[in-house]
């Protein structure tokens, strides 16, 4: 399996800091850590590309690429957040979104094939065993904040 992991685009405003990143030789002020979360727990014999779209753009090759696409995005990303959705459902792809605006808006996403609300930590797995056997949820659900210590590091 092919999983492409999308940071969406955080737009041009006063709290992106793109314009004063280059002071510090930065590309971004917030690196996609729910997505390296996610990579972690996927199987280790799938294949992963992870685009963060405040440091490169998407190409159609990458979307074409992916089996999975896995997104994550704030509230300010959202418009981003759409477009991506938007792309990779035009590409056919199979499209699974999370974080803290999807957590909040989930209803604004139709397009997705797969939410997770919460933390992905403990709905992962299952969502992996039900795309395994070919019965995987529309939406998935964390119950409680995981411990961070049961986070894989790799």
């Amino acid at each position: 399996m092919k999983a492409l992991l999308v940071y969406p685009e955080f737009p041009d405003t006063y709290w992106s800091f793109r314009h004063a990143l280059s002071f510090e030789g930065k590309q971004s002020a917030f690196p996609p850590l729910g997505l390296l979360t996610v990579s972690a727990m996927l199987p280790t014999s799938w294949e992963r590309r992870l685009v963060d779209m405040n440091v490169r753009r998407l190409r159609d090759a990458d979307v074409e690429w992916a089996d999975v696409v896995f997104l994550s995005a704030m509230i300010v990303q959202k418009d981003s957040l759409e477009r991506v959705v938007a792309l990779c459902k035009a590409h056919g792809k199979r499209v699974v979104v999370g974080g803290p605006y999807v957590s909040t808006s989930a209803e604004h996403l139709p397009a997705a094939d797969h939410i997770f609300v919460g933390e992905a930590e403990t709905t992962l797995p299952e969502f992996l065993r039900d795309l395994e056997s070919g019965e995987a949820k529309r939406i998935y659900r964390a119950a409680e904040r995981p411990a961070l210590n049961l986070t894989p590091v790799r």
